[in-house]
This record gives structure tokens, C-alpha cells and sequence, in this order.
């Protein structure tokens, strides 16, 4: 076949990118039946964010913190993901990560790949409202899947309320009343056996 270059080069990220489907995380599907992919994750919490729009901040762009969204954990597909309460394997996430974005970003265009990138730093760094509300996506979506599943990865895997509280402090810090949520759901959890407080 006869590609131009930089369409062959965007056909390329999109191959490499499908791998995403099989990167699996440590969250269930709301069912309990599996652990859920990052593609699977990453789509739910782009919806999440156009249903949940009026609840950001006002300024964010939720076009863009979709596209922040459905991009974020692309570097997955070579860092694996890191289980947001394992210590030990978040030591050398940073650079696990940088080296991922490094490879597949540059997969695009020189254009796209810049841009894909900053946008992934951008997240990253949390700064804008934009990525402070993609976060509280980030992290309201597991929480979500863990209560509707009673817990069960939680209580596999020894998890405590405290440890909960301290990374779902980032949904209050972009939208108020989804904090408070988060708040209500952690609480419920407890009182009904799903989660151990301490």
C-alpha cells in the first residue's frame, strides 16, 4: 500500500494503542465478574466527565479533559498499571512512566505527539482545572466500582478507610459536592461492612 507518512505513522499509534484492551487493572467491573481494562476505564471516565460536567469547576473544558482522560493511562501499556495503594511499585512509577510516554507518544506525528504529550503532563502535574477535575474522574471511578462490588478488592487486599480518604481527597479539591459524594459513599462503606475503618 501506498501511505503517506503521516497517516502510516497515525495508523501505527492506533495498533499499538489497541493494546491498551489488554492491559488489565486492579479494579472489578461494577458486575464483580473481572478486573476491568485500561481502555474500559479510560472510555467510562470520558462519560463520566460529560454527564458529571456541571458538577466541575467553572472554566474547565470538558472537551479537553475528555481527551485528557482517554489518553492518561496510554502509558500503561508498557508501565503496567500501578495499584494506586501499593507503595513499593509506585517507587519508580515516575520513571516507568516517563520512559512509556517517551516511546508512544512518539509514535504520532511530530505535531500530535507534542501535543498528546503536553497533554499527558498536564494531567499529570494537576495544575489546571482541567486536569484537576480529570483527577477527580480518575479517582471517583474506582471508587464508584469498589463500592458497588462491597469492597471485595479492598478487603482482599487489606485496605483501609484511612487509605481511601487520603487519595480521595483530590474529588473534593476539583468539585465540592462530588467530594462530599466520595465522602458518603466511604462512610456508607464502613457502616455497612464493605470497607475497615481505622
Amino acid at each position: 500500500m501506498d501511505v503517506p507518512a503521516r497517516l502510516k505513522a497515525q495508523l501505527l499509534f492506533m495498533r499499538e494503542v489497541d493494546a491498551l484492551k489488554e492491559t488489565w487493572r486492579n479494579t472489578l467491573l461494577i458486575t464483580g465478574k473481572r478486573f476491568e481494562n485500561d481502555a474500559e476505564h479510560s472510555w467510562e471516565m470520558a462519560l463520566m466527565a460529560t454527564v458529571l460536567a456541571e458538577y466541575a469547576p467553572q472554566g474547565t473544558r470538558i472537551p479537553r479533559v475528555m481527551l485528557m482522560l482517554l489518553i492518561h493511562d496510554l502509558v500503561e501499556i508498557d508501565a503496567g498499571d500501578t495499584y494506586a495503594y501499593d507503595a513499593v511499585a509506585a517507587q519508580d512509577q515516575h520513571e516507568r512512566e516517563q520512559a512509556a510516554a517517551e516511546r508512544i507518544f512518539n509514535l504520532l506525528p511530530t505535531d500530535q505527539a507534542k501535543s498528546y504529550r503536553a497533554l499527558w503532563e498536564e494531567f499529570e502535574a494537576r495544575e489546571t482545572v482541567d486536569a484537576r477535575f480529570a483527577r477527580a474522574m480518575d479517582r471517583l471511578q474506582p471508587l464508584l466500582h469498589s463500592y458497588h462490588t462491597h469492597g471485595r478488592v479492598w478487603g482482599e487486599r487489606s485496605i483501609k478507610a484511612s487509605q481511601v480518604r487520603k487519595l480521595m481527597h483530590v474529588i473534593g479539591d476539583a468539585s465540592p459536592a462530588l467530594g462530599e459524594l466520595a465522602d458518603q459513599m466511604i462512610a456508607d462503606a464502613i457502616e455497612r461492612g464493605f470497607l475497615e475503618d481505622n
